[in-house]
């Protein structure tokens, strides 16, 4: 009885620690839960508030885009080069086809995918592969009258927006100048890329807070777009046609590999045409081999041959040792430079300056060129820009090849001054020709309107530029009648290459024209190169000569040059009625003394 009276009583003293043992741990876990949420509470809320923001605005936020049509390219007259024309894309929301059962309409994916030129399949399987995705592009950019067709399939998740689409209305003829841009009207080549940024502009946006019922509560910021700019370029798109047309029937006739044409004005460096054959259409640029995008008048470099001949004597004039009336003697016709043979095809003996540049005489454009120091010789030539771009900034421009080591043999030397050695683009050899022609300013050519003058730096002497351009003409008038403008004074060169290979040369040829006109007052220049003709004809005389006339006689008329030949018909006349005038006075003065004997 004891006993038991004792543990009951041994019960009762140790049941209060039980129970506040637990009481503890419970308070203790409560405690916890309680700190561990005040503790979070604060993290959000103050020391990483965004979240909760960002949720709340992801589904009240909302923000409407305004997009900016991408600028014009114009030309100088203000034709259009490069437009965006309003167009539709079409595209599906696979969640909503699968959920309406869309792909039973067999008769209507069947119409759309007709009218998308696309394999039904294949279609169907870009939405079956996704089906919880809401966004699919089916097709960009197709026409008004697609897209109301399309729209009248009533198709459940096919859905259309609209964008705009690049569209050049010149086609192939102004390809390689304006380019073209991709599907996302981003530019690719051309003035399209060079100028992209100004051509985008940049969109505007509305941002506004709307209720759970879809309804604008409020405007939280506008911001305005900034509209795209239009370009101008300097190109003339009369002209532009005219270089086109007439290089690409020279290609074929000739059976040419390409070709290019370069016109610009010789007082601004504005380039007033730009033409390359083959091109392409920038509008479908579908099976279009990639050689056809490359603008070859700014990429392709060839070895300009006898072109470089006028620099020559030019040079020559510059440094003293020649004068205009010097006499040059290239007897016996051939000459050794350190074992390697220089020669014309036959004795021409004795020639003036002029007479070198008319038979385009190797022996007495070396001589030429010996007369000279080295350095001053390569002076000219880098001045010339034969070692820099042009200033268009196009992509791809190439700064042509021009060694620039420290020895020169005198083979060397001879070589370079008839343009063999060095490799230009057709854009260097136009501002050369330009320079020679606006009295030794040399300026950087533009393919883009500025108002900003050109004012140029002076390589050359006015007075021998002059000479040397009165010269050209006497080449024109009596050795390269083909590139003759009728009612014009024309100057220029012929130039013929072979094509270099490697180890040495092939048999293939480049023949190169470059003039300008008119002579009494120069303000055109235009440069031809036809690479690789197929056919019996290479010469530059035979196959660029005549591309050359028929371009500068158009380009003439189209800025109306006021024509100059009988001016100096007349100015002959003249001089040839004073001198018979002067000798029957000369002779009648004889008689009377012989009388008065």
């Amino acid at each position: 009885m004891s006993v038991s009276v004792s543990k009951k009583a041994s019960n009762r003293s140790s049941q209060p620690t039980t129970i506040a043992w637990r009481y503890y741990v419970v308070l203790a876990i409560v405690t916890l839960i309680y700190g561990g949420l005040l503790a979070r509470s604060a993290y959000i809320q103050i020391i990483e508030p965004d979240m909760l923001k960002k949720q709340g605005d992801m589904r009240s936020m909302r923000v409407v885009a305004n997009t900016v049509q991408r600028g014009s390219i114009i030309d100088r007259n203000g034709d259009e080069l490069a437009i965006s024309v309003p167009v539709e894309t079409v595209w599906a929301d696979p969640k909503i086809i699968m959920d309406n059962d869309a792909l039973s309409m067999t008769e209507h994916w069947q119409a759309l995918a007709d009218v998308l030129g696309q394999d039904i399949s294949k279609l169907t399987t870009r939405v079956v592969r996704h089906p919880s995705k809401r966004f699919v592009y089916l097709e960009r950019k197709i026409s008004p009258a697609m897209a109301n067709y399309i729209r009248e399939l009533k198709i459940p998740g096919i859905y259309l927006s609209k964008e705009s689409k690049r569209f050049y209305p010149t086609g192939e003829i102004s390809a390689h100048i304006v380019g073209f841009t991709n599907v996302d009207d981003k530019g690719i080549e051309g003035v399209e890329r060079v100028y992209d940024q100004l051509l985008t502009g940049i969109g505007g946006s509305k941002h506004f807070r709307k209720d759970a019922q879809g309804r604008k509560i409020e405007i939280l910021s506008v911001e305005a777009p900034q509209e795209a700019k239009n370009i101008t370029l300097t190109i003339d798109q009369r002209i532009q046609v005219i270089a086109y047309q007439e290089l690409k029937g020279a290609v074929q006739a000739f059976k040419a590999t390409s070709g290019s044409v370069v016109v610009a004005d010789i007082h601004t460096g504005e380039i007033l045409a730009m033409a390359n054959s083959p091109s392409y259409n920038p509008n479908n640029r579908r099976n279009t081999a990639i050689h056809r995008f490359r603008n070859r008048a700014i990429t392709d470099i060839y070895e300009p041959g006898s072109t470089m001949k006028p620099l020559t004597a030019l040079t020559a004039l510059e440094f003293g040792s020649a004068k205009i009336n010097t006499i040059i003697d290239t007897n016996p016709g051939w000459m050794r430079l350190g074992g390697r043979r220089v020669n014309d095809p036959i004795n021409r003996g004795k020639l003036s300056i002029e007479e070198i540049l008319v038979t385009s005489s190797n022996m007495g454009t070396t001589k030429l060129a010996l007369s000279v120091p080295k350095n001053f010789l390569l002076d000219k030539f880098f001045d010339a820009g034969f070692a820099d771009d042009t200033g268009t900034d196009l992509v791809g421009e190439s700064s042509g090849m021009m060694h620039d080591r420290p020895r020169w043999s005198k083979f060397e030397l001879a070589t370079l001054s008839w343009g063999y050695g060095l490799a230009i683009t057709p854009m260097q050899l136009a501002r050369f020709y330009a320079t020679l022609a606006n009295g030794g300013i040399k300026r950087e050519l533009s393919i883009v309107k500025t108002e900003q003058v050109n004012e140029g730096v002076r390589i050359f002497s006015q007075a021998n530029t002059e000479s040397v351009m009165a010269m050209l003409e006497t080449v024109v008038d009596k050795h390269v009648k083909k590139a003759k403008v009728a009612g014009y004074r024309v100057g220029g060169k012929t130039g013929t290459s072979f094509k270099a290979v490697a180890g040495g040369y092939g048999n293939d040829y480049v023949g190169l024209f470059a003039g300008v006109a008119p002579i009494s007052d120069p303000k055109v220049v235009v440069v031809v190169v036809i690479n690789d003709p197929g056919g019996d004809l290479y010469h530059g005389g035979e196959v660029a000569a005549p591309v050359f006339s028929r371009v500068m006689k158009g380009a003439l008329r189209v800025l109306n040059v006021t024509p100059d030949a009988n001016e100096k018909l007349a100015h002959d006349n003249t001089v040839i009625n004073n001198t018979v005038i002067k000798t029957i006075d000369e002779l009648r003065v004889s008689a009377l003394e012989a009388n008065d004997v």
